[in-house]
This record gives structure tokens, sequence and C-alpha cells, in this order.
């Protein structure tokens, strides 16, 4: 959900960023180069020999290096930034004042430049000259101004207007309105951010809501709708119709057509811009929009409290009107070990975070939740809508799924679209070619702004081109391809299928059909004192300012986990053929504990070879394809909440959302079981109480779980795959 407030950052820094995109698991902190040698004077026709245009392929495709002389100074630029000063330290090497960096030119026998290196923040990038011309500027200007636009109830925001300087016809208005801070918006950040839409040529508008950085009022987190037998009432929809209405009358030569985008919590705005929509908004594209942040968004998953994003989020956002950084001095699973009980962390906090407050006050899905939850009043499909979601979302996997399945109910228009790909939380806005160690075969970020967010608003918009985009475009990861369906989940040639544990830890499409009902298990003992992380440790602050490995930790290896015995895998033999999932993943559990109350994490995940001559860094790689977590007390009601008895079967049914994934041939499908994910989700006592958050510590005790895989109690997971 968190989207960091902007600050003019210098070319380098995306450089750096991108390199970390694309060749790390974790976001690891820059370090500083070695102190630069002392300033030099050369001859400055040297350089003439190192003028033009230089590329790294591979990496950064999108992004040309420029290099010039001017009299006695040297400069370069990168794609769509202002360019920078670069100083000799001898005939070849120069640095960066701005930041520490180094450029190094690579010269043939003759001294002309064939190449060059660039080091920065650990990192290295080798380019090769592509040209002796400089690369021409293709930005587009765009002039500012500021507005503190009045709501209906007197409240003003704070709203950047950027419109092109050249504008010679009227043009449409793209909004994004957010709670992260707008002032940083200027020229060129949008001829970065929004390359695509920047050429295309949109009158942006850019707002902070209402309580946030520069706006006046109070923030709410997730505003409720508003109660509309109340005139004076106010709600996100409110306040998305009040700024349309101002922006057409007073924004010059806009061509009365409204757009609305945004990602995450922004993308849940651009979703409740539905409700009532203003008659100018034409187009909608809420993007990883945490649509209910009980169910299975960024606060809880199906009852399940995810403490470290709900603390350290809530810390950030909430903390203060702009935003407050959260880090540890410690690895945060020791950390949030440390503290006995979620007691102990709300007395740390003070009653200084409404939200959080809110948690422990409502830890069932109440009405308060319920009333929050978009996917329950979204009741009505009156504009396109393009929503969009990523596989390996880390925050709001559940959001777009959820509320392009609550629109279609309503779409008479056949205009609500689902896009998902292979992206982590808004893993499309970069080139999405990797996460982490995963390569897709291909940019898939740019392919979606380009061949599908580009021309879908500007056929809404400008009444451009012919709308060509499916019901539901979906990345099917494995096969690495772009499928089209005409529903989701896909009904048309698909087949239900299960994947059963069985005996000896096998996993396998047949139905248990022995095995005595009280003997067939496996079991193992879960201990609140030792719980399992859900990720690699050390585990950094969700969004730790010196890095973190929170952006890729849904593809991280899984075999970190091997040594606990507290975590139990079923795997198949290794597949004759190729194996395709699309759509629903629900995992049917059939569990005992000795406690009166537990957790359930279950996992899907795609083994690689332990020979895989493809790409040897894969071999034997455990990758997580589907996962999700259910608190055992509420598996038969999310609104009241039951005690477990002791040593009983129970079915538990989680849904683990959807995938459209292949599992190759010769690779091994995995299951795995636990019942804990620490320090992500807090520690269930394994005792029955009436709300954990006020749990004491003698309620937390060792039980012993039991997953039953007999003819009667055959626990699997239900897939979706394709008719022969």
């Amino acid at each position: 959900m968190k989207h960091f407030h902007f600050t003019n950052f210098r070319f380098v820094f995306l450089v750096l960023l991108s390199l970390l995109i694309l060749h790390s698991h974790t976001f690891t902190p820059a370090q500083t180069p070695a102190r630069q040698a002392a300033e030099v004077k050369i001859d400055a026709k040297i350089f003439d020999r190192y003028v033009g245009q230089y590329q790294d392929a591979v990496n950064l495709p999108d992004i040309i290096f420029s290099f010039s002389r001017e009299g006695e100074k040297f400069y370069g630029q990168v794609t769509g930034q202002d360019k920078f000063e670069i100083f000799p330290t001898s005939e070849t090497k120069f640095f960066l004042k701005v930041v520490p960096a180094e450029v190094e030119f690579v010269r043939d026998t003759s001294g002309a430049a064939t190449s060059l290196i660039f080091r920065q923040g650990g990192g290295t990038f080798n380019a090769k000259k592509i040209s002796s011309e400089l690369a021409k500027d293709t930005r587009i200007p765009y002039k500012r101004a500021e507005a503190m636009i009045p709501m209906r109830d007197g409240v003003k925001l704070y709203t950047v207007i950027l419109a092109p300087e050249n504008q010679t016809e009227p043009l449409p208005i793209l909004m994004n309105r957010t709670p992260y801070g707008v002032k940083g918006w200027n020229s060129g950040r949008v001829n970065i951010a929004r390359a695509e839409f920047a050429k295309e040529g949109y009158i942006f508008v850019f707002q902070d809501i209402r309580g946030k950085y520069d706006s006046e009022g109070e923030f709410v987190m997730n505003r409720p709708p508003r109660d509309k037998r109340d005139a004076k009432s106010v709600d996100e929809s409110t306040d998305t119709y009040d700024t349309i209405e101002y922006s057409i009358k007073n924004v010059p030569k806009n061509n009365g057509r409204v757009g609305i985008y945004g990602v995450s919590y922004d993308g849940w705005l651009a979703g409740v811009a539905l409700v009532d929509p203003h008659p100018a908004l034409k187009a909608s594209s809420p993007q990883a929009p945490m649509t209910d942040t009980w169910m299975g968004d960024d606060f809880f998953h199906n009852g399940a409290f995810r403490q470290t994003y709900g603390h350290e989020y809530v810390k950030g956002v909430e903390g203060a009107k702009g935003s407050v950084d959260v880090a540890f001095d410690k690895d945060s699973y020791e950390w949030y070990l440390s503290l006995p009980t979620l007691s102990k962390l709300t007395e740390q906090l003070g009653g200084k975070l409404p939200t959080w407050n809110n948690f422990v006050a409502h830890p069932n899905y109440d009405e308060f939740w319920q009333k929050r939850a978009s996917q329950r009043y979204l009741t009505a499909a009156p504009v396109p809508t393009l929503i969009v979601g990523g596989w390996w979302d880390q925050e709001d996997l559940f959001g777009p799924l959820a509320m392009y399945k609550a629109l279609e109910k309503y779409d008479k228009k056949n205009h609500v679209f689902l896009v998902e790909g292979p992206w982590n939380h808004g893993g499309w806005g970069g080139r999405g070619r990797r996460l982490g160690a995963i390569d897709f075969g291909s940019d898939t970020g740019n392919y979606f702004k380009q061949e599908i967010q580009a021309p879908w608003f500007a056929f809404y918009l400008k009444d451009k081109g012919t709308l060509k985009q499916a019901e539901a475009t979906l990345f099917q990861t494995g096969s690495n391809k772009w499928m089209t369906y005409d529903e989701y989940p896909p009904r048309r040639n698909m087949q239900q299928r299960a994947l059963y544990l069985q005996a000896n830890r096998q996993l396998s499409f047949k139905k248990p059909k022995t095995g005595k009902p009280d003997e067939s298990f496996d079991s193992y003992a879960s201990d609140p004192k030792n719980p399992v992380p859900y990720r690699k440790r050390p585990i950094e602050a969700t969004y730790d300012p010196k890095g973190s490995g929170w952006s890729s930790w849904l593809v991280q290896d899984q075999r970190f986990l091997a040594d606990r015995k507290d975590v139990l895998s079923w795997q198949t033999e290794p597949l004759a053929e190729d194996v395709t999932v699309t759509g629903d993943i629900i995992a049917h559990l059939f569990a005992a504990t000795s406690g009166t109350d537990s957790d359930w994490v279950v996992k899907l995940i795609d083994v690689y070879p332990a020979d895989y001559p493809a790409d040897a860094k894969m071999a034997g790689y455990q990758l997580m394809v589907a996962d999700e977590i259910l608190r055992g007390r509420f598996r038969k009601s999310f609104e009241k909440p039951e005690p477990i008895k002791s040593g009983e079967v129970n079915e538990y049914v989680i849904d683990m959302r959807g995938n459209d994934y292949v599992f190759r041939k010769g690779h091994r499908i995995m299951v795995q079981v636990q019942s804990s994910w620490f320090p992500l989700y807090d520690r269930n006592p394994q005792k029955y109480v009436e709300n954990i958050f006020l749990a004491k510590e003698t309620d937390f005790q060792t039980a012993t779980q039991r997953v039953y895989r007999s003819a009667k109690y055959p626990s699997h997971i239900n897939v979706s795959v394709p008719t022969r």
C-alpha cells in the first residue's frame, strides 16, 4: 500500500533502483563508493571521443546514457532527465558531485570509446556505445499550477495541475488522488513516471486527500461511504466528484472528460470514485485496490492479523500528517518476538494511532470492517473500469479480484476489464522483466503500459483507436505468455481437479481410497515461542529506509524452511507433462489441533528440478504459486468466531485466491502446511480467547497439529485445469 513521498531524485537514484529491482531478491542499502580521487584537468578534446549514446541493452533497454562536452565542461544525461556535470579524475574516469557515482569510459586501441562502466551504490552497469550522436530530448514540457480546491463542506484539498506547455487542442484530465503527497509532481517527473500518458497528451491532476500533507481536514483510513440522509456528509467519492467539478470548470482547455487511476490506496480511491460518479468521469483504473482490509488485503487475511504491516504502515501514515519512517535496530523477527503479546505493542503505541485502536476494538469481521469493504458497496458499474493486479502482490492480491467480481455482477455494458500480471505490488509500473530470481522472459510491465493501459484510456477519453481489450487478460507464468479469457475465473474449456495429500508425503490427483480415518495423518508441534518465519532472516522492517526484502518475499525460495519440523510438505513425482492451473485455487484442509484455536497456512509450490541446465541458479528452487492463511476460530463464520474442540477433525476451506500458472514437465508440485507465519502475522495463542489483541502471556501454549489424508478426511487443493 505504501508509496513514498516524492522528492527531487536525481537520475542515479533511478538507475540504482532499476539495478536493485532487476538483480536482487532484496533491496540492499546503497553503499557509498570509496572516496573519489581528486579532480584533475585533462585536455577537453579527449572527451570528444566519448561523446554519444550508450546503452545496457540487457538490464536497462529503455535507458540511454548520453554524454557531451561544452567547452571545458563535461555532461551526462539519462533518458527523460536533466543533464548533470561529471568531473575527471583521469582521462577515462569521471565522477559526479551530486551523488557518489563514477563513470569510466572503455577505449579501443585507437583511443575511441567503445563502452562505459557506471558504478554507484555497490552496483555496476556496462553500457555499449551505440551512437556518436547525442540522444534527442523527447520530453514533453508541462506547466505546473497549484490549487486549493474547495469541497462541499468547505475543506480545501491541495492539488497540483500539470498541462502541456504547447497544448493546441482540448485534452482530457487524468486524475490521481493519494494520501502519500503530491507536491513533488512536476514536468520532469510525469515524463519519467507517466511517460506513455505524457506522450499521448493529457492534463494531469494530482491531489492530497483530506487530512494528508498539504490538504485540510481530517484523515480517516479507508473512510466508509457517507450517510446519504445527511446532506452535509462527505466521503472519498464526494471529494472526487467535487474535484472533477472544479477541474472541468477551471482547468483551461480540457475536453470535459476525466479518467482516474491509482495503485494501492490510490487504487481504492479510483474504485470508490465509481460511487455516484460525476458525469464527466469516463474511465477508472483501480490498480491493486485495497478492497477489503480485513478479509484479504493489507491488515488481516481471513481473520489472521498482519501485525508487521498493521503496525508499521499505520504508524507511517498516521504518525504524522505527512509520513514517518519505521525501522528497527535488529532483526524484526526478534523485535516482535520480544513483545510477548499484542497488548504490549498496544501499550507501546499509547493510543495515538486511530487505526491500531480500531484493530483492537474490532478483531472480527463486524460492521466496522464490512462497511469499509468496497466490494460490498460497489453495486453498479457505471463507468468503464480497468482493474489491475499482480499474482505476487505482497499487499493487495485479494483486492483486484474481489473488486472485479463485485463489479462484474452489474456490468451490463461489458466495460469492466481485468488484467493480472506476474507482478508484486505495483510492479507493472517498472519494466516487469523479473521479480526476485524469477525471469518472466519479457518486459511485462512495459507491455501493460504501452499495449493495454495507454490505448484503453485513449479510447475512452479521446475516442482514439479501436478497443481490443479482452474481458480478462492474464499473464501465464511458466509458459511466460499473455492469455485472454472471456470471463474470470475462466470456465469454458476448463475442468476442476484436486491435488490430494497422500501417505509418505506424496501428492497426486488421485483421491485416497484407503487409510484408517483416525490414523491417516501427519503431525507437527506448533510452538508460539518459536514461530515459523515468513521469509528468510534477518527480516527488515517493511519499508525500512535502509532497504527491505518485503517487495519480493512471495517469490523467495522456500528451501530456507527445509530444517523446520513444524512445516509439513507433500510433493508429486516429477511431472510427466505440463500442468496448467488457471483461476481460483481453494484448499480443503482436514485437520485437528490439541489446542482450542489455531492458524492454518497452506502454500502451493513449484519445485524446480535439481538439475536445471536452463538456469543453474534456479536448480531446486521452490517458488510459491499460491498461499494463504486462515485463523481457525473463523472456520464457520468471520463475524462470529468460536473455539475449536480439541482433537476434533474439522474441514478448513481456504481461498488461496488464484493464478494462471504452468508447472512445467520435470518439475514437482508441492503443498506445505504450517501454523505460523511470523512476524508478518501475529502469533495465535492456540488457546481460544475472545480477543487475541487482549491475550495474556499465559494464554500462549504449544499445540500438536494433525493434517489428515484419508478417504474420509481427504485434504486437497481444488484447481481448474484446461480440458484436453
